[in-house]
């Protein structure tokens, strides 16, 4: 019997067992299916001697497994007191500006709070329970504008256009350092990170095409304002290019450089500008969302202005 509970569990690897794949090994031990296990893994809720490790890691003698159960959660969301500006509805659709500090919906860790369960009683519908109508996420301390299905319709068509990459999303994002050109393009695949997997990098074994365009906007010591113009949407995509080039977004805690500038307490990443057509009849809609406050105040305080023409 190895020692665990409802709630996860620990073992040691013998000799007997170098070599076994962790999933296989997980499995086994936690009495669940190869596929429950190579879940847990991907989601970051097992260990190797305390560190993340693929599902194919090799066990060797002497290393420690730990793993945790995935929290239970509701079979359905209920509603919640959740900050948000509604900027556009219809029986279609809902527009939403979220405010940094909100994440879009429920996860390990966040299981409350979320823009998704403030949205319940707005009709959002369509696509998965746990974060119904959500069409496309912005990361937890990225701000900006957002587009919820009101229905499994309206869902299918919106990620419809999501893959034709019909949707325009424009950014705007206060990086570190001064980019030496203009206006350009980053093409670089992104995906888990090969050893740390809560994070997303260009180092990995899994990268996905991603696509940024960007534009700068203004420049002061230190920092350049641009505008980013995504082609495609993988997870972190504007934080983890910007680093990659050695221009990381100014505030970004995960990514950027330490310690964050004085004043500015959230990763500078404003989602400004989103265009699509319609998923009912395809008539264009577009829609803006002014820099937040506590944007303005420190973009100001480099000498940029406050309201760059995007």
């Amino acid at each position: 019997m190895y020692p665990g509970t409802d709630q996860g569990g620990t073992f040691a690897v013998g000799p007997g067992d170098t070599g076994e794949r962790l999933d296989t090994a997980l499995a086994a031990r936690a009495g669940v299916s190869r596929s429950v296990a190579q879940r847990l893994i991907a989601e970051d809720f097992v260990t190797v001697d305390g560190k993340s490790a693929r599902k194919h890691h090799e066990l060797r003698a002497g290393e420690e497994v730990t793993w945790r159960r995935e929290p239970q959660r509701p079979p359905a969301l209920t509603q919640e007191q959740v900050p948000f500006a509604l900027v556009y509805e219809d029986d279609w659709l809902l527009v939403v500006d979220k405010p940094a500090g909100v994440v879009v919906h429920p996860a390990p860790g966040h299981e409350h709070g979320t823009l998704a369960q403030g949205l319940v009683d707005h009709g959002a519908a369509g696509g998965h329970e746990l974060r119904p109508g959500i069409v496309h996420r912005l990361d937890k301390d990225t701000s900006g504008l957002l587009i919820v299905a009101r229905g499994d319709e309206s869902y299918r068509r919106l990620v419809a256009t999501m893959e034709r990459r019909d949707i325009t999303r424009v950014y705007l994002a206060l990086v570190c350092g001064a980019l030496p050109q203009d206006e350009g393009t980053i093409d670089a695949p992104i995906g888990r990170h090969v050893r740390d997997r809560k994070r997303m990098s260009l180092h990995t074994t899994s990268g996905r095409r991603a696509v940024t365009h960007f534009r700068v906007l203004g420049r002061a010591p230190g920092f350049t304002l641009v505008r980013v113009q995504l082609e495609t949407g993988r997870t972190h995509q504007i934080r983890v290019h910007f680093a990659a080039l050695g221009y990381p977004v100014a505030g970004d805690a995960q990514y950027g450089r330490r310690p964050r500038p004085e004043g500015l307490g959230r990763q500078f990443l404003h989602a400004t500008h989103l265009a699509f057509p319609h998923p009912e009849d395809g008539r264009q809609m577009s829609f803006a969302s002014p820099m937040p406050p506590e944007l303005r105040a420190f973009l100001e305080g480099t000498g940029l202005p406050p309201d760059p023409a995007v």
